[in-house]
């Protein structure tokens, strides 16, 4: 049997910084080894301050990790990754259309061909004929369709997203969970999800990684064993609520470790 592609590795990633106030170094990751195979969806959870966001922005380049190596699958033609933020980060003086192709912009594609590539994944997460509307225009859950949408027409290997969903109401967001796996099943892409619901982390994912308080490390590595296609009814069934309490478990026994800090 062939070994499967792996589109991330990390490898011993730690995470140390100075506290300004204090000058204290303070660890945030003790160490982390992931792998991700090409295709799959795998969450990270953990108690507030447990380095699960810091760790996604190590992935995605934005801080330098202390210690440790993150290997990402290079895509032929496309980008290596891309990132989904919590908050809107669309151009409120651009449309729908040209926030979707801004990337491509970026990477040296002619206005014209970037806004005819980003069509079709305009029409993917549901905002076909709100091309030109603008972010003042959408509700929340429609702007995060928006920054899904600008992230994958680069054609990334890995789609990093943290927390993208927080800011939404109950609803909405059940409702972009939905969303969000059928959009994954057609694009194919791998994808790396922060969050802090349980329920939301077992919905979506193929593997839910569970990370102590700080200094995070990794408590568990769980492979969630749910049939896809899935709709929101599997959240009510013994199965769901079995994981759900195993995870709650392992991070409630944290909680009383040490003070938060962020993450």
């Amino acid at each position: 049997m062939t070994e499967q592609a792996l589109a991330l590795r990390a490898t011993g990633v730690r995470m140390e910084y100075r506290d300004p106030a204090t000058r204290e170094r303070l660890t945030a990751i003790e160490r982390m080894d992931i792998e991700i195979p090409e295709g799959e969806f795998v969450s990270i959870v953990g108690p507030s301050g447990c380095g699960k966001s810091t760790f996604l922005k190590i992935v995605n380049g934005l801080l330098p990790a202390t210690e440790g190596e993150i290997e990402i699958k290079h895509s032929k033609g496309g980008s290596d990754h891309a990132m989904v933020f919590q908050d809107s980060s669309l151009f409120p003086w651009y449309s729908v259309q040209r926030n979707v192709a801004y990337g491509l912009a970026c990477r040296g594609v002619k206005r014209k061909e970037a806004f005819a590539r980003a069509l079709p994944f305009i029409k993917l997460v549901g905002l076909e004929g709100f091309e030109s509307k603008y972010p003042y225009q959408l509700s929340g859950g429609m702007q995060q369709r928006a920054n899904l949408a600008r992230a994958l027409t680069v054609d990334p290997e890995l789609l990093l997203m943290d927390e993208p969903f927080a800011a939404l109401d109950a609803q909405t967001r059940e409702l972009m969970q939905v969303e969000l796996i059928r959009i994954w099943s057609e694009a194919q892409k791998t994808v790396l999800f922060i969050t802090h619901q349980i329920d939301e982390a077992i919905f979506l994912s193929d593997r839910v990684i569970v990370m102590s308080a700080r200094p995070g490390r990794i408590l568990a590595d769980i492979t969630i064993e749910l049939p896809r296609p899935r709709d929101l009814d599997i959240k009510r069934t013994p199965r769901f609520v079995e994981y759900e309490e195993q995870i709650w478990r392992l991070i409630s026994k944290q909680l009383s470790v040490g003070p938060e800090a962020a993450a």
